[in-house]
């Protein structure tokens, strides 16, 4: 994916708390980090986790996370964190988070995909993505994002 792609672009400083003794960051920190991305992307449509969610009836989660490292980030290093929902399915959301080394956008350091399953916040069982999520997702991205499922269309 490209740089362009991603509307949310978060700047984040690698801490010396993240680094390990080899002197890059300890490969767990990237999954906080695109935590941090996914709960500004929440925000940056106006719906800020958890409150808009439980407002709704909702709750979000992961089902799938997987990291790519293609070179690491060290000490210092200012970031900048991407992403974007690449795909609403039925129940489920897929969302991209890449991570370049500020300055240098033409290859990312990190690739990340989350699954998220919406669920019913009482009873944790799986229900359809709801319409307002849809509405919000679609108006924010400027690629939109592969659609599937019975109301993926409306």
């Amino acid at each position: 994916m490209a740089y362009g792609d991603f509307r949310l672009r978060l700047p984040l400083r690698v801490r010396w708390a993240e680094v390990d003794l080899q002197g890059v960051v300890f490969n767990g920190h990237y999954l906080t980090y695109c935590d941090v991305c996914v709960t500004e992307y929440w925000r940056a449509i106006g719906m800020p986790y958890p409150m808009a969610f439980l407002a709704i009836g909702s709750d979000l989660y992961v089902r799938r996370a997987t990291l790519e490292y293609h070179a690491a980030a060290v000490f210092d290093d200012e970031l900048d964190l991407c992403g974007r929902t690449t795909q609403l399915g039925k129940t489920s959301l897929t969302f991209k988070v890449e991570m370049f080394r500020r300055g240098e956008p033409g290859s990312p350091l990190i690739e990340g995909e989350l699954v998220y399953v919406n669920t019913d916040p009482a009873t944790r069982t799986p229900r359809p993505l709801p319409q307002r999520l849809r509405e919000r997702v679609r108006a924010f991205e400027t690629t939109a994002p592969a659609e599937q499922g019975a109301d993926a269309a409306g």
